[in-house]
């Protein structure tokens, strides 16, 4: 043997002696586990540690749910009277008691709940969809565009909203699409603002400049790199929207210039209750209660989102 192998031998003697092979089970001992989460699945995580919002999102479910059930399962309509059985108070046949009709006012306030919730939901879609398209286009165009359309904005605001309502519920009636018209006509003002605020920031931000660069148009730029960085706030205010529309609407139908009289939202209802509340002062509670409660539960969750998205922004 040569004396260049025998040297490499004692070589690899030398190392096998100071060095010691680690077993198969120890080899991944340090390994640690990253898990990978969404942008979703991250803010969800972090909204599931708001005790409240969860109540609230929680609460929200089961009012959607009886909305649903209840005027479909239940063996009284909103609309049936039982003379003989007016002003009852609360029993098992009725859980809430009846009315002055005799109607059953458990079963009035869940298909309450359809009107008001839908009235506040769709309201708030319309209103997304508005405020993020004028908003965006706004603040992404700039100059006199923006000039021109926050003025347009400006004269809109200086009318008092209860005058574009009055005046559209006179006009069209007083169904629901009127309505959601009423609250669409000014309530979309508010989202327009903060989304053009957002934009102007956004826009001169690097990836937005290199999107620029490698040539994508503006309405790709505004849609899928401005608009989709600016979600955050977007849905935080929109959550917002929501109790607002509730809010109006009950408010409009309390004073009795709301919703046709034959439509039982929660407005209405309380309205129709307000000349018994010495006598039958229990009537009452029950929806302004369905108000109060629903319109926290919202708000509840729209601080939770806040929160989790604040929370991955930062």
């Amino acid at each position: 043997m040569s004396e260049a192998n025998l040297n490499m031998n004692e070589q690899v003697n030398i190392t096998d002696d100071l060095f010691e092979k680690l077993p198969e089970d120890e080899k991944n001992a340090e390994f640690i586990a990253i898990t990978l989460k969404t942008f979703a699945r991250d803010a969800w995580d972090r909204f599931k540690r708001n005790k409240l919002a969860l109540m609230g999102l929680i609460f929200l479910v089961v009012i959607i749910i009886l909305a649903i059930v209840v005027p479909m399962v239940a063996p009284f309509q909103f609309d049936t009277q039982d003379m003989a059985n007016r002003n009852a108070l609360p029993s098992l046949v009725h859980p809430f008691g009846t009315d002055k009709l005799g109607r059953d006012i458990f079963v009035r306030i869940m298909y309450g709940a359809r009107v008001s919730l839908s009235i506040g939901f769709s309201t708030a879609a319309i209103n997304l969809i508005i405020g993020v398209l004028y908003g965006g286009i706004s603040g992404y165009v700039g100059g006199k565009v923006d000039m021109v359309m926050m003025r347009i904005i400006d004269i809109i605001y200086a009318v008092p909203s209860l005058i574009y309502v009055v005046l559209i519920l006179l006009v069209f009636g007083d169904s629901i699409g009127s309505m959601m018209l009423a609250i669409c006509l000014t309530s979309w003002i508010g989202m327009a603002r903060q989304v053009r605020t957002q934009i102007m920031s956004l826009k001169e931000m690097e990836f937005s400049l290199a999107a620029k660069v490698l040539g994508a148009s503006n309405s790709r730029i505004l849609l899928r790199h401005l608009i989709i960085n600016a979600l955050g706030p977007i849905i935080v205010s929109l959550t917002m929207m929501v109790p607002g529309a509730i809010f109006t609407e009950a408010s409009l139908s309390f004073i009795g210039i709301g919703l046709n009289p034959s439509i039982p939202s929660w407005g209405k209802l309380a309205n129709d209750c307000r000349a018994l509340v010495f006598n039958q002062p229990i009537q009452i509670i029950w929806p302004v209660m369905a108000i109060s409660l629903t319109i926290l539960a919202l708000n509840f969750v729209g601080d939770g989102i806040g929160e989790a998205f604040q929370a991955r922004t930062r």
